[in-house]
C-alpha cells in the first residue's frame, strides 16, 4: 500500500515542480485526516497541486474562490422551495465534495469562515434546524496570499488551530523554472504524463489505520509532549522563550504532531517513528498555533525562529 502512495507522491512532484514540501504536506494531511493551510504568492501551483491530488485518488474535487461578498449558503447549500410539491428541498453546496480548495480564504467575512469551521471540525454542516453529514473523506486545502492584505479578514485563532499543517511556499530556483517552462509547453502540445492508478477511498482509510499502529516509543511520546510544553512554559527550557511566546499550543497540536510524525514514518516505509520524523514536521504543525509577544515582533523574531529555538533547547531522547 505504501508503494501506491509513493507513486502518488512522484506524480504530484511531476505536476508541481520545485515544491516537495507542499506535495508531501498534502499527502500528510490526507493520511493524518487533517486540513491544510498554504501560504505563498500567486502563481506557485497551489491550485494545481490539490487538483493533481484529486486526480490521484478516487475523490470529487471542488474549488471555491473566497471573496468579500461570499455567503455561508454559497458553501453549505440552502433550502430551495419547490412550487410543484409545496415543500423545501435541500440543495447541497460545494462542501459536500471530498476535496475542497478554499482559495484566498482570508478574503471571506467571518460568517463564511465560521461555516467552514464547523465543516472542518465536525465534518457536518447545519442549515436551518437540520444537520447534514459530510463525506467520510473530507480534506480542505486553504490558501492565503501574504503579499496583499488590504480588504482581508484575518483568520481567528480558533479556526487556525483546526488546520493540521501550515505550509509556506516560495518561488522556485532558476533550474526548476526552466523545467516548469518545459512542462507547460509539453502540456500545451498535449504530451500528457503518465498518471498512477487512482487510490481508492478504502485504501486511504486502511492507510490511516495502519499509521495508528506504528510503534512510537514512550521516550518519543514524552519528547512530543515536552516540545508542546515548551510553547506554554518556555522558561523551563530557555530564557528566550518567555519573552517571545504570548500563548502556546493547545492539546490539538500534540495530537497533530504525533499523527504527522506517524504519517511521515509510514511514507518512508518504516513501522516505527524516529526523532527525525517529529522534527521534520514540527515547524509546519506548530507555525500557526503560537501567538508571539510584541517584544518578539519588535525584535523581528518570527514564529519559525521560536520553533527552531524550541527544537534546540528540548533534549532529544
Amino acid at each position: 500500500m505504501v508503494n501506491a502512495f509513493s507513486a502518488l507522491k512522484a506524480y504530484l512532484d511531476s505536476q508541481v515542480l520545485g515544491q516537495p514540501e507542499l506535495t508531501e504536506g498534502i499527502l500528510l494531511a490526507l493520511l493524518a485526516n487533517g486540513h491544510l493551510l498554504v501560504e505563498g504568492p500567486p502563481g506557485l501551483a497551489k491550485t494545481r497541486a490539490v487538483n493533481a491530488l484529486a486526480h490521484g485518488v478516487e475523490a470529487e474535487f471542488h474549488r471555491v474562490q473566497f471573496t468579500p461578498d461570499l455567503l455561508p449558503a454559497d458553501l453549505t447549500g440552502t433550502d430551495i422551495y419547490r412550487p410543484e410539491t409545496g415543500q423545501f428541498e435541500f440543495q447541497s453546496g460545494p462542501l459536500f465534495h471530498h476535496i475542497i480548495l478554499a482559495d484566498e480564504i482570508n478574503r471571506a467575512p467571518a460568517k463564511v469562515q465560521s461555516a467552514l469551521l464547523e465543516a472542518m471540525a465536525e465534518k457536518q454542516i447545519t442549515v436551518g434546524r437540520t444537520t447534514y453529514k459530510l463525506p467520510e473523506l473530507f480534506l480542505v486545502m486553504a490558501t492565503q496570499n501574504p503579499l496583499e492584505q488590504e480588504g482581508t479578514y484575518p483568520l481567528p485563532e480558533a479556526q487556525l488551530d483546526r488546520f493540521l499543517l501550515h505550509l509556506k511556499v516560495d518561488y522556485p530556483d532558476a533550474a526548476t523554472e526552466r523545467e516548469i517552462l518545459k512542462l507547460t509547453r509539453n502540456e500545451a502540445l498535449h504530451k500528457a504524463q503518465s498518471q498512477p492508478a487512482a487510490i481508492s477511498q478504502a485504501d486511504i482509510f486502511s492507510a490511516r489505520q495502519a499509521i495508528l499502529t506504528l510503534h512510537l516509543a514512550d521516550s518519543l511520546e514524552d519528547y512530543i509532549v515536552q516540545l508542546i510544553m515548551a510553547t506554554r512554559n518556555g522558561g523551563a527550557y530557555s530564557s528566550k522563550l518567555p519573552a517571545w511566546i504570548n500563548y502556546g499550543a493547545s492539546p490539538r497540536a500534540t495530537i497533530a504532531l504525533e499523527r504527522c510524525a506517524r504519517a511521515k514514518a509510514w511514507l518512508a516505509d518504516r513501522d516505527f517513528v524516529t526523532p527525525d520524523d517529529i522534527q521534520a514536521v514540527f515547524h509546519n504543525v506548530l507555525r500557526h498555533r503560537l501567538i508571539l509577544t510584541y517584544t518578539a515582533e519588535a525584535e523581528g523574531v518570527t514564529t519559525d525562529d521560536v520553533l527552531t529555538e524550541i527544537l534546540n533547547c528540548v533534549p532529544v531522547p
